[in-house]
């Protein structure tokens, strides 16, 4: 390394910055004197750097051409999320405005089935359903506290459903006229012919003990015919759809699978029913009867 003598130093820090103002006021003067000479060497750099610029101003492109659509695929997917939640929320109105059509529809045809001389009625939604091979009904949700009671009538506004046969405080169990255990006495209307509808668990309960099955025919219209004292005369219950093997089968008019509310009805037939049998005590003799030993009579 050369090392410089103070003194040395000392002059080339004092001249260097008259030099430089020198060479700037040379530059300053040349360019005024020659300005095709700058401009020469302008045109000639930016015609060596062009090429080097065009090539990387390609890959910049595309690398910005590429963020934006990166940027478009990611607010498509955004929006596209917020769409389907949307319409899931949508789905989700349509339905329950589908179910309250439903209901306020069920509830309409009740209404319109006010039935005439009953002591009293009660509305109550349909909570369960015991559908299956060996029984058929449903759970309601009215019970003692509404003060239903064993063997009233359920119905709907198109006609007859079944009727009570256990009954909580809060919940009763209602059977339905096409349970294997339901018997309903009937009439044909246009023949007036007696019979008693009498359940299978099908879909459609058949017509026995027909007084003259000759006069049954496939479109008769079926009512109850009072007899039994459990149901009164005229409640609607079904058509005749088919003549097989064992005997007319009845279409009821209410569509079982579908029931939403049911009315409960009284019309104070319900002391026909057969009594509740005492039971006997523990000790051997008969005791009397309890409030819990009331059987279910199907």
């Amino acid at each position: 390394m050369i090392r410089l003598s103070p003194q040395l130093r000392a002059a080339i820090q004092r001249t260097t910055l008259p030099l430089l103002i020198l060479a700037s006021a040379a530059i300053v003067l040349v360019g005024k004197a020659d300005r095709m000479l700058f401009d020469s060497l302008r045109t000639a750099t930016t015609d060596s750097i062009a090429p080097a610029l065009e090539t990387v101003s390609g890959p910049v492109a595309a690398a910005g051409n590429l963020v934006d659509r990166v940027r478009g695929f990611i607010d498509t997917y955004e929006q596209n999320q917020r769409l389907v939640q949307e319409n899931e929320r949508l789905l989700k109105w349509q339905q329950t405005a589908l179910d309250l059509a439903s209901d306020n529809k069920k509830l309409r045809g009740l209404v319109r089935a006010v039935p005439e001389n009953a002591i009293s009625y009660v509305t109550a939604r349909v909570i369960g359903s015991s559908g299956g091979a060996y029984v058929r009904t449903v759970m309601i949700n009215a019970g003692s506290d509404e003060h239903v009671a064993r063997g009233q009538a359920a119905i709907t506004g198109e006609g007859l459903v079944g009727r009570l046969t256990e009954v909580g405080s809060r919940a009763a169990r209602v059977l339905l006229i096409t349970d294997l255990n339901s018997r309903i006495p009937v009439v044909i209307e246009s023949s007036h012919t007696n019979a008693v509808l009498a359940g299978d668990n099908s879909e459609r309960p058949h017509l026995i003990y027909l007084s003259a099955r000759n006069a049954v025919k496939v479109g008769d219209r079926v009512v109850t015919s009072g007899e039994g004292g459990v149901f009164p005369p005229g409640l609607p219950v079904g058509v005749v759809s088919a003549i097989d093997a064992s005997g007319p089968r009845v279409e009821p008019f209410v569509d079982l699978s579908q029931l939403g509310y049911v009315m409960i009805v009284d019309y104070g037939l319900s002391e026909s029913l057969p009594q509740a049998i005492p039971v006997a005590a523990h000790n051997g003799r008969r005791g009397k009867p309890g409030a819990g030993d009331e059987a279910a009579v199907h």
